[in-house]
């Protein structure tokens, strides 16, 4: 009865857009390849905007952007990065719909973005969302191909 009580509690990441589901070793940047931001995975995306993969607190809005960082509740921190060499397109190719402090909830709107600016302008879209203190979580990885803005699961993550 009380096992439960003392049971670590596993925190769902949600994919934040769709796309095709791909591992950080796909990513065609070191930073994020050899994971040196962290744990994590990458979408290429196909459609939609950026959505809130947890419920949490904004951290993270650079005046560039073109990625997120948010933390959970439970101290888990995401950061999520629209493209690769995106932070050179200054903003363009972005809409905002949150800024740093907010609350916000799973599926949210984060930031519209204009997929075909940044296919024309920025190396890549391919997306990593990664852990960035995955060094002190246990992360568990889903085996999906695909996946949807706010419903489908990519990853549990939990405190050691």
């Amino acid at each position: 009865m009380f096992s439960n009580l003392f049971k670590k509690r596993k925190l769902q990441i949600f994919a934040p857009v769709n796309g095709e589901v791909l591992s950080l070793d796909k990513v065609p940047d070191p930073v994020f390849s050899e994971k040196m931001m962290g744990e994590g995975v990458a979408i290429m995306p196909d459609e939609g905007n950026i959505h809130a993969p947890i419920e949490g607190t904004v951290i993270l809005m650079p005046d560039t952007k073109h990625a997120i960082g948010i933390r959970s509740k439970d101290g888990t921190e995401i950061l999520i990065h629209i493209g690769l060499e995106t932070v050179s397109l200054k903003g363009n190719g972005f809409n905002t719909h949150v800024i740093m402090g907010d609350s916000i909830s799973i599926g949210q709107l984060l930031i519209e973005v204009d997929w075909s600016y940044l296919k024309e302008h920025a190396e890549s879209i391919i997306t990593p969302i990664v852990i960035t203190n995955s060094s002190d979580r246990v992360i568990q990885f889903e085996n999906i191909k695909q996946g949807f803005a706010g419903e489908t699961v990519l990853m549990t993550v939990s405190p050691l």
